[in-house]
């Protein structure tokens, strides 16, 4: 039976401390500084963020603003909450008046659409529920849905039928539906690193599902990221100055269990397929990162390598399937 979770990562990211350690004006955590957690969740997964703060009451003030601009955020891009702006979109068809940052998610999807090729579309949800309804009947065929189901769903796919402006957000088909799961988790952590350097926060690592560093370390060297992969253990962590990580992999999620098919859903053929065992993206954002995790699953080397021309300081990190490992740059 397909789990309720929609989260696509395998990953385990380890930084400085778990969450999101903020060490204010780039200093270290004294003994007297005061620490304030908190744990909440962003898209169905567990989120906690660790403040190191002299000043507790203003450490509280900034971690509330967090947790308030993650609960604002997720009131729009979640597909859990039934009257979210996405989820009204999907259900009517049409939105009037969006909020803005939807029309600036959509933005920022089109254009990764566009460099992509059409591998990277967020109106592939159809797709996506034909293979949940199907792994929710208990032993269903780990094959998957007839092909039947599957062409009827990519009748609906097709990002260039949905057109948005400030005032209006519409599908071109009756049935349509957007998922924004695979950029909306970037874009939240970029807003994040956002207000917190709006609040004079110089140095930390920010992890909201995706991962964003802001500055260097205290003793000036870079902050470290490790990504914890499935089937190969441990990569040797990766150093971030001013740029995010985020990555995508077959074993992020499997409808059915293992061997099963797994969320990377082309949005052309309707198959669960990807060339590699995990795709890392190294950018200057993390929703930029973050989308293109998922679509660089789909093509080869060469057309990542020609893309990589168009994207300044971004670079990928490739795990075979047979566990051998590529970096582009």
């Amino acid at each position: 039976m397909v789990s309720t979770s929609t989260r696509r990562r395998f990953i385990g990211i380890s930084a400085a401390a778990a969450g999101l350690a903020l060490l204010p004006f780039g200093r270290v955590a004294q003994p007297h500084s005061q620490t304030v957690r908190w744990h909440g969740r962003a898209f169905g997964a567990p989120t906690e963020l660790i403040l190191h703060h002299r000043d507790r009451a203003e450490a509280e003030r900034l971690v509330m603003q967090v947790a308030a601009e993650i609960a604002r955020l997720e009131s729009i891009f979640s597909l859990y909450q039934q009257h979210s702006a996405l989820s009204t979109l999907n259900r009517l068809g049409v939105l009037i008046t969006p909020p803005p940052e939807l029309v600036t998610l959509l933005e920022k999807s089109r254009t990764v659409w566009d460099l992509t090729g059409g591998l990277f579309d967020p109106t592939v949800q159809p797709l996506w529920q034909a293979y949940a309804q199907y792994f929710s009947i208990a032993a269903s065929d780990p094959a998957g849905p007839s092909r039947q189901k599957i062409e009827s769903a990519l009748d609906l796919i097709g990002f260039d039928r949905v057109i948005f402006n400030h005032d209006r957000i519409a599908f071109a088909q009756r049935g349509m539906a957007l998922t924004l799961n695979g950029i909306a988790q970037g874009y939240i952590t970029d807003r994040i690193v956002d207000l917190l350097r709006e609040n004079g926060i110089t140095s930390t690592i920010v992890n909201m599902g995706e991962v964003r560093a802001v500055g260097m370390r205290s003793d000036g060297t870079p902050w470290r990221v490790g990504i914890n992969d499935l089937d190969t253990g441990p990569v040797e962590g990766y150093p971030l100055v001013d740029r995010a990580i985020a990555t995508s992999s077959p074993n992020g999620f499997r409808f059915g269990g293992p061997g099963s098919p797994s969320h990377l859903l082309h949005p052309r053929s309707g198959a669960s397929e990807s060339l590699y065992g995990s795709v890392s993206i190294v950018a200057p954002e993390a929703a930029t990162a973050d989308a293109l995790s998922t679509a660089f699953g789909f093509l080869t080397v060469e057309r990542i390598s020609g893309l990589l021309t168009t994207l300044p300081d971004t670079e990928v990190h490739l795990v075979r399937h047979d566990g051998r490992h590529l970096h582009l740059a």
